[in-house]
């Protein structure tokens, strides 16, 4: 999880200054840690887990002005190329370096969990839960000048979020930008099966086909965007049609049609077609942040019933996690990668929805990620998954479990 979300609006920064050997929990958050076999002595950890930030590529040199901004030194992590450890009181928001797109906060187990993945330039990248942006972020990055990267999200205005951070980090110019429900989202890369698009480039009228992307809306989008504010949907998306809210001079669609580049995959076409790298860090209780939980402090603890205990709201976190982990899968080309993650560290988020996947999927293999060898995590329920937490690895408690897809 990163550093950067926060659902439920902005939190004083004085929570960075109030970190206490131990955060007074309510009785109905224990009951829930008891149940689910978590000890609650891990909230109290928040004073020793660090902050983390990553340096965007090219700026290694700039390392001691940053350090002058901030007020404190940068801790390299030996583990994880370009990130840095502070101490979890330093806030960056205000620093030069933060403002003018130097660094940005993410959680190094969320880091660890897109290393994982294995991005390599030229590939088709797909982010299915990409709000709040610091994933999608590192994720171009490492594409560096080719492949093309979409990012999935269904609450517009986060997403919304997402495509500001990338144009802070100059970082868009590969991306596209979906409003949409991942359990249903179908839309293939760009370049993806272009003989169904040939002869496409240029054929229609103005209007039909993509033309550079600019921030200004067309009066049609202007009365739609009024329509559902009136109603109250601008928010979530209210029906299964993605709406594309962003892409970059260089993401492929500039010249082609609409209809063709918003057609969604038919059949087993994703198998040939689909996605290189899929990345599905999944909607969850967050329970695994103590950032996060800390924040209920401020929003009120009767907050983390609606969002974190309540029951037909875990209950349905299982099959929300499971779709979207089963239609990341769906969109995935055979020899592809996959990378579900959560920051529960509840069992039933993680492993349990591992083994229903795997029970369902045939050409799903669970792979082991070598490069965790040098990690400081343990091993998950089921082998070859990882779980990173507070105590064992100083980060936010992570799950993290790796699949490739094979021929059926």
């Amino acid at each position: 999880m990163e550093e950067t979300d926060c659902p439920e609006g902005s939190v004083p920064e004085r929570i960075g200054e109030q970190q206490e050997a131990s955060l007074p929990l309510p009785p109905a958050f224990l009951e829930f840690l008891s149940e689910n076999g978590l000890d609650p002595a891990v909230y109290s950890m928040a004073a020793t887990i660090p902050r983390y930030i990553r340096l965007k590529p090219g700026m290694e040199s700039q390392v001691a002005e940053i350090e002058g901004e901030l007020k404190c030194g940068l801790e390299k992590v030996s583990w994880l190329p370009g990130f840095y450890a502070i101490p979890p009181e330093i806030q960056i928001a205000g620093s030069k370096a933060y403002q003018q797109g130097k660094i940005y906060g993410i959680d190094a187990a969320s880091g660890a969990a897109i290393l994982a993945l294995d991005v390599r330039p030229g590939d088709h990248v797909l982010d299915l839960c990409a709000a709040p942006g610091a994933k999608l972020c590192m994720l171009a990055d490492m594409l560096g000048s080719t492949g093309s990267l979409t990012g999935v999200d269904v609450a517009k205005h986060r997403l919304s979020a997402c495509r500001t951070m990338l144009q802070k980090y100059s970082l868009g110019d590969r991306t596209r930008l979906f409003v949409a429900d991942g359990t249903l989202f179908s839309i293939l890369p760009v370049n993806s099966n272009l003989q169904r698009r040939e002869g496409s480039i240029g054929l229609e009228e103005n209007g039909s086909t993509f033309s550079e992307w600019t921030s200004r809306r067309s009066w049609k989008d202007r009365q739609k965007a009024k329509k559902a504010n009136a109603t109250g949907s601008q928010h979530l998306l209210s029906s299964s049609e993605p709406e594309l809210i962003y892409y970059g001079k260089h993401s492929g669609l500039v010249g082609l049609r609409k209809s063709d580049v918003l057609c969604p995959a038919v059949d087993d076409e994703a198998c040939t077609s689909g996605y290189d790298k899929v990345l599905v860090d999944a909607e969850c209780t967050h329970d695994g942040s103590i950032k996060h939980i800390q924040k209920f402090e401020f929003w009120g603890w009767k907050t983390l019933d609606r969002r974190v205990l309540d029951a037909e709201r875990t209950d349905n976190l299982f099959q929300l996690q499971l779709h979207l982990l089963t239609n990341g899968f769906r969109l995935l080309k055979i020899g592809g990668s996959l990378v579900y993650s959560t920051c529960s560290m509840t069992v039933a988020q993680n492993e349990n929805v591992v083994q229903q996947f795997l029970s369902t999927q045939p050409s799903a293999d669970l792979q082991k990620n070598d490069l965790s060898d040098s990690w400081p995590c343990r091993s998950g329920g089921i082998p070859k998954t990882l779980r990173f937490d507070p105590a064992t690895s100083q980060t936010s408690g992570l799950f993290v479990a790796k699949f490739s897809k094979l021929p059926t």
